[in-house]
């Protein structure tokens, strides 16, 4: 029984991604371990969104397969995903010792290129071509997490592709354009895995907002991608539903009035607002204005009064001056994140952006990386402090990473609690009084919401 080791490097996406050849894998007879010293096959799935992702990925996968071969062990080295996608057969010429370079609609085909590598001697594969219906073909799960515990939440991919074209971003090259799964598909998968004892899932796409939009016509006021929420909101025995990655541009009237209609759907956003400087936004082709962002906002807060809502921040794009940036800044404090992912601009070959002029330097890039830091984190601390003493709900999804002896959960609004309890919690909703606030985590009790 060949053992498999598989790292993910970037985003949700990808992690789905992994976890659909993990449990395709899983049923071909292989294992899955958790550390490459007892492997005989490593694949990396791997992001292109930034530079340094790459570098990370094949740096390490360079490392590997020096030390494998000091220690004389043929272990199947891969690639998959994006940066497979983008570098194809390159990474079969700069690193000899690859087997296998599988590209981002070609996951479902894993396990049968891997049996091939292993059977053949010398066989290298490199399959990076676009193939019809593969948005249907990540829909396996696994049963249990990689750590053998019930599984309490779940991503659902519904589409596959981005046709948004902005130009710092590699993504439409490595996806390819969009393809959307059926509704029916999609609400068949869920049920499975409510049957299975998930609670709560997050409906994936690059731009999730997108969903259907050319190939479901809307019905009653309603785009594709509500409908497909109300449609997984019916299932019965599934307590929650929120989605990832969104666009701006997809908050119409229609979803914003489905957070106060709808009561599964979390009260949670993420508003990836990238600038706050609408000359900077048209350079990166995003089709909003900072102006729309803080009305989307205070439409959703207005039906979601306690909504949790995070965003995505570049700093450093091209010809980005110190007013542009300023901007972003004031757009931040506006809004009042809960949390931001910032990025520091990193050139992707291939993309209009890598081109432009006025390429700031990695030092003015870090500067403003660290002042914007600063703000999220001191917005952030405020906003947590606030929720001391008040009561959430929290979906328990088990031990904490860093203690434990602790569990963890995570509210409706997406933020972490931790708190005292037993392993049989796992899966329920628990209410807690929330005694104190840390850097983005809550600290709770339920005993003391019980004795009240």
């Amino acid at each position: 029984m060949p053992k498999v080791f598989l790292k993910t490097y970037g985003c949700q996406m990808n992690e789905r991604d992994s976890e659909a050849v993990a449990a395709q894998l899983l049923s071909r007879g292989y294992a899955l371990t958790e550390s490459e010293s007892d492997a005989d096959v490593v694949l990396f799935n791997t992001c292109s969104v930034r530079d340094a992702a790459e570098l990370k990925a094949v740096g390490k996968m360079k490392f590997m397969a020096a030390d494998f071969r000091k220690q004389k062990r043929k272990v199947v080295l891969g690639f998959m995903g994006c940066m497979a996608q983008a570098r194809g057969r390159g990474l079969l010429e700069e690193m000899p010792q690859v087997s296998l370079v599988v590209g981002t609609q070609k996951f479902h085909k894993m396990a049968d290129y891997l049996d091939a590598v292993l059977a053949g001697h010398g066989t290298r594969v490199c399959d990076i071509a676009e193939e019809p219906g593969s948005q249907s073909m990540v829909r396996e799960h696994l049963s249990v997490l990689p750590g053998g515990e019930a599984r309490v939440s779940a991503f659902v991919s519904i589409m596959q592709g981005c046709n948004q074209r902005c130009t710092f971003c590699i993504v439409p090259q490595t996806r390819g354009m969009e393809r959307s799964r059926t509704i029916e598909e999609i609400v068949m998968e869920t049920r499975a895995l409510v049957a299975q004892g998930v609670k709560e899932i997050t409906l994936l796409g690059q731009i999730v907002t997108s969903f259907g939009r050319r190939e479901i016509p809307e019905k009653d006021g309603k785009s594709a991608f509500v409908r497909l929420i109300e449609a997984v909101h019916g299932i019965e025995g599934l307590e929650r539903v929120r989605f990832t990655a969104p666009h701006p541009k997809g908050f119409g009237e229609d979803l914003i009035e489905a957070y106060g209609r709808l009561p599964k759907l979390c009260p949670s956003a993420h508003i990836p607002i990238q600038s706050g400087s609408d000359r900077i936004l048209k350079l990166m082709h995003r089709g909003y204005t900072a102006e729309h962002c803080l009305e989307i906002i205070g439409n959703l807060r207005r039906v979601q009064p306690a909504l949790g809502l995070t965003t995505d921040i570049i700093v450093g794009f091209p010809g980005e001056t110190e007013e542009d940036f300023e901007r972003t800044l004031a757009l931040v404090k506006a809004a009042e994140f809960d949390n931001a992912y910032l990025f520091k601009y990193s050139p992707r070959q291939g993309t209009p952006a890598a081109d432009m002029p006025g390429q700031l330097s990695q030092e003015e890039k870090e500067s403003r990386h660290t002042r914007m830091l600063d703000l999220v984190n001191e917005i952030a601390a405020r906003r947590y402090e606030k929720l001391v003493g008040t009561k959430v709900q929290a979906l328990v999804e088990g031990p904490s990473k860093r203690n434990s002896a602790r569990l963890t959960g995570r509210t409706r609004c997406n933020k972490i609690v931790v708190f005292e309890g037993s392993d049989r919690l796992r899966g329920q909703l628990l209410d807690l009084r929330i005694d104190r606030a840390g850097a983005f985590t809550l600290y709770g009790d339920p005993a003391r919401v019980n004795l009240e």
